[in-house]
C-alpha cells in the first residue's frame, strides 16, 4: 500500500488535469480515447447519486476532490472526501475553497481502513480506487459499514490490448488488479448477495449496492 500513495502523492497534479482544462494538445487528442472509461463513470456515479439534495456522501479515494465538489455544487449537504495521498487532499480543499463549497466539502488525509465515525452516508462512492486493492472483500466489507443508502464501486476490466499495456506501464509503478465479471460476482455474492447490480463501462465494471 505504501507504493500506491507514493504513486498518487507524486502524480496528483498530472491526475487533476485529465479532468480540468488545461490540457496539451496531445492530452485533448489522447484522453477522449484512453480517459473515456473515467468520463463514463463519472457521468454514471453523479446521475446514481440522486435525488442529492440534503444528502451526506462519502467519496473514498476522492484524488483532488472533481467527484466530491461536482455532488457539493449540485445540492449536497454534506461531502467527506478521504484519500491518503496528501497532495490530493491539498489539490481537493483548494478546489472546493475556490468555489465557496469549504462548508459542504470536507477532505481527510487518512486510509479508509483506519477511518472511524458513527456516521453512516447516504452515498459512498468508490472510483478509481479497487484496481489498487489486493484485499477487496475486506476493503468492500469496510465502505458497506459506512452507508445505509448506495455504494457505487468501479473496477477495471481485464482482457484486451488497453488492459495489458497498463498492467505493463504500472509494473514498476504500484501493484494493479484487474476483473472480469465472474469475479465480481463472486466478490458481490459474498459481500453483499441479491443487492448489487453490474455494468460494463468501457474498460471498468460499474457496481452498485443498493442497501435500501
Amino acid at each position: 500500500m505504501a507504493n500506491v500513495e507514493h504513486f498518487f502523492d507524486s502524480y496528483a497534479s498530472e491526475f487533476d488535469s485529465i479532468y480540468g482544462t488545461e490540457q496539451s494538445l496531445l492530452g485533448r487528442l489522447i484522453n477522449p480515447i484512453f480517459r473515456k472509461s473515467m468520463r463514463l463513470r463519472f457521468e454514471k456515479t453523479l446521475s446514481c447519486c440522486q435525488p442529492i439534495q440534503g444528502k451526506t456522501v462519502l467519496d473514498i479515494g476522492c484524488g483532488p476532490g472533481h467527484y466530491s465538489v461536482a455532488l457539493g455544487r449540485r445540492g449536497a449537504r454534506k461531502v467527506v472526501g478521504i484519500d491518503f495521498a496528501e497532495s490530493m487532499i491539498e489539490i481537493a480543499t483548494k478546489k472546493a475553497a475556490v468555489l465557496n463549497l469549504s462548508e459542504t466539502c470536507h477532505f481527510v488525509l487518512e486510509d479508509i481502513m483506519d477511518f472511524g465515525t458513527d456516521e453512516e452516508f447516504d452515498y459512498a462512492i468508490v472510483m478509481g480506487v479497487m484496481d489498487y486493492i489486493a484485499t477487496p472483500e475486506r476493503f468492500i466489507n469496510k465502505v458497506l459499514t459506512l452507508t445505509d443508502g448506495k455504494a457505487l464501486f468501479s473496477f477495471p476490466a481485464s482482457g484486451g490490448l488497453l488492459a495489458w499495456q497498463r498492467k505493463v506501464r504500472y509494473r514498476k509503478r504500484c501493484p494493479l488488479f484487474l476483473y472480469d465479471v465472474d469475479q465480481l460476482h463472486r466478490l458481490f455474492d459474498a459481500c453483499a448477495p441479491d443487492r448489487y447490480e453490474i455494468e460494463k463501462l468501457s474498460r471498468d465494471y460499474f457496481v452498485t449496492v443498493t442497501l435500501k
